[in-house]
C-alpha cells in the first residue's frame, strides 16, 4: 500500500515538473496572456510566485512614494495570467479617484452591452402646414450621455428636411434628456433650443460645427414657446424622429481618455445608482463587495475605495467580455502610442499600454496592461494617496518603464490599434419616422 502511494506521489510530482518546465519553454506571447485571462475569476486563488525582481522595483517605489504620503496610502497589485507578481496592499480598498470609471464601464457593459444605442425620440402634438408645426415639439430623452451640440445641429437639420421650420408651441421635454454633460432637463432644454436655430448660436456652438463634416447645414427652427418640463407622457403625440447615440464601446473610450465625471456618473446612474453598479461589477469580476465601495460613478470624493487587486479583476473582466464582440481593452480605454490628448497628456508610458487615471487632491492612480515578451500581459495598479501629484504620476511613468525593460518592451500587434474618426452628430444616427398624418400635411 505505501509502495503505490509513494509512486502515485512520485508521479504526481513528475507531472507537475513535466508541465512546469514546458510552460517555461514554451514562448509566451500576447495571445496566450489572453487566453489565460478568462480562468482569472474567483474560482481561482493566485498562486504566491511572486518576481523577485518585480518585488525589488515595487519595494523601491514604495519607498520613494513612502516620503510624499504613507506606506499605508499606498497599493499595487501586478499580475500575469494567473501569477502575482508583486503586491503591496493589494486587496485593501482605498481612495482610488477616477479608477471608478473601471466599475463603470464594466457594470455599463454587463447592463447594456458595447453596441447600445441610447435613443432619443421626437415627436409632435399637431399638425404642420406651410412648414409651421402648430403645437409642442417634444423630447423624450432615453439617458443619452453624449448628446452634445453636434448631435443637436444635426437633429435640427434633420427637422428641417421634414419641412419643419417653425414651431408655434414649447419645446417639451419628457424623460432623462440631457445635453452637454448637463442633466438638469430644463438647463438641457435650453441648450437644444439655441442649437437648433443658428442665428442664435454663441461662439461655442459655432466652434463646434466648425468641426462637423464639411457641408453641413446650418438648422433654422424657430420655437415661439418656452421650455416646458414635464413628468407625465403626453398621450396624442406623432412620431418625427428616432435619434440614436454613439455606440457604448464608443461613449465609453471618449469617457476614458478624457475621464469625463458627468458622463461616468450619467451612465452609473442609468445603471441604477452607485450601489448598484458596484455589485454589477464586483459580480462580474468574481471579487468580493468590500473592495469595490462606491458613492458614485464617477470617482470624485475619498469615500469611493477601491483596492488595487480589484482594478486588475474589472479590467481583465472587461477584456474578457468584449472578446466574443471582436473587441478588447483598448476599444474602451486609452491606448499609449496612439491617444495623446486627455488623460494621456504629458505621461510617458510604454507604448502599446493601456491605461486609467485617476486624479483627486490628494490621490494619483494607475491601472491598465503592459505588454511585455517574458510575461505576456501584465495587469497592473497603482494607487498613491499623498500631496504631491505631479511626482506620483512621474514614479508611475518610471516604474512601468523599469518594468517593460525588465520583461522586454513589446508593443501589442492589433487591427483595432486605430479607430475610425468618430463623426459626432452623424445624421445616419437618425431615423425619420413621421407619421401619415404630417407627412400629408407636409404635402
Amino acid at each position: 500500500m505505501l509502495k503505490q502511494l509513494a509512486a502515485g506521489m512520485l508521479a504526481g510530482a513528475f507531472v507537475v515538473i513535466s508541465v512546469k518546465l514546458w510552460r517555461i519553454l514554451q514562448p509566451i506571447n500576447l495571445d496566450q496572456a489572453q487566453l489565460m485571462a478568462w480562468r482569472d475569476t474567483s474560482l481561482f486563488s493566485l498562486p504566491a510566485e511572486p518576481d523577485p525582481s518585480a518585488e525589488a522595483i515595487v519595494a523601491e517605489f514604495i519607498e520613494k512614494w513612502r516620503v510624499q504620503g504613507s506606506a499605508v496610502k499606498q497599493g499595487v497589485w501586478i499580475q500575469s495570467g494567473l501569477t502575482r507578481l508583486a503586491t503591496h496592499r493589494g486587496n485593501v480598498p482605498i481612495p482610488a479617484a477616477s479608477i471608478t470609471k473601471i466599475a463603470t464601464s464594466l457594470a455599463a457593459l454587463q447592463q447594456w452591452g458595447p453596441a447600445h444605442q441610447f435613443e432619443t425620440r421626437v415627436s409632435a402634438t399637431g399638425i404642420v402646414k406651410d412648414g409651421v408645426l402648430q403645437g409642442d415639439l417634444v423630447i423624450t430623452g432615453g439617458s443619452d450621455p453624449f448628446f452634445v451640440w453636434e448631435e443637436a445641429i444635426a437633429l435640427g437639420n434633420s427637422l428641417n428636411q421634414l419641412g419643419i421650420r417653425r414651431v408655434t408651441g414649447n419645446l417639451v421635454i419628457i424623460g432623462h434628456f440631457t445635453m452637454n454633460d448637463k442633466d438638469n432637463p430644463e438647463i438641457a432644454g435650453g441648450q437644444l433650443l439655441q442649437a437648433l436655430k443658428s442665428s442664435s448660436w454663441s461662439w461655442q456652438i459655432l466652434r463646434q460645427y466648425q468641426a462637423m463634416p464639411k457641408g453641413t447645414e446650418k438648422p433654422q427652427l424657430e420655437i415661439a414657446g418656452n421650455v416646458v418640463v414635464s413628468d407625465t407622457p403626453i398621450p396624442k403625440q406623432e412620431y418625427l424622429l428616432l435619434h440614436k447615440s454613439l455606440p457604448l464601446v464608443d461613449i465609453l473610450r471618449e469617457m476614458n481618455i478624457y475621464s469625463n465625471n458627468d458622463v461616468s456618473q450619467m451612465l452609473s446612474q442609468a445603471i441604477g445608482g452607485a450601489q448598484t453598479t458596484a455589485r454589477l461589477a464586483a459580480r462580474s469580476a468574481g471579487l468580493p463587495g468590500s473592495e469595490i465601495q462606491l458613492i458614485n460613478g464617477s470617482g470624485l470624493g475619498m469615500e469611493n475605495r477601491i483596492s488595487p487587486r480589484a482594478a486588475c479583476a474589472m479590467l481583465m473582466a472587461i477584456e474578457r467580455f468584449l472578446q466574443p464582440y471582436q473587441l478588447n481593452l483598448r476599444d474602451v480605454f486609452p491606448l499609449a502610442g496612439r491617444d495623446t490628448k486627455g488623460t494621456m497628456l504629458d505621461r510617458n508610458i510604454p507604448p502599446g499600454a493601456v491605461i486609467k487615471t485617476g486624479t483627486l487632491r490628494e490621490v494619483s492612480a494607475l491601472a491598465g496592461f503592459l505588454p511585455t515578451r517574458d510575461r505576456g500581459l501584465v495587469w497592473f495598479a497603482i494607487i498613491n494617496g499623498g500631496n504631491d501629484i505631479l511626482e506620483f504620476r512621474a514614479k508611475q511613468d518610471q516604474l512601468l518603464q523599469r518594468l517593460s525593460v525588465e520583461w522586454g518592451a513589446l508593443t501589442q500587434k492589433s487591427s483595432n490599434q486605430t479607430h475610425k474618426p468618430l463623426i459626432i452628430g452623424d445624421p445616419k444616427r437618425i431615423e425619420k419616422i413621421s407619421s401619415t398624418l404630417l407627412i400629408e400635411n407636409k404635402k
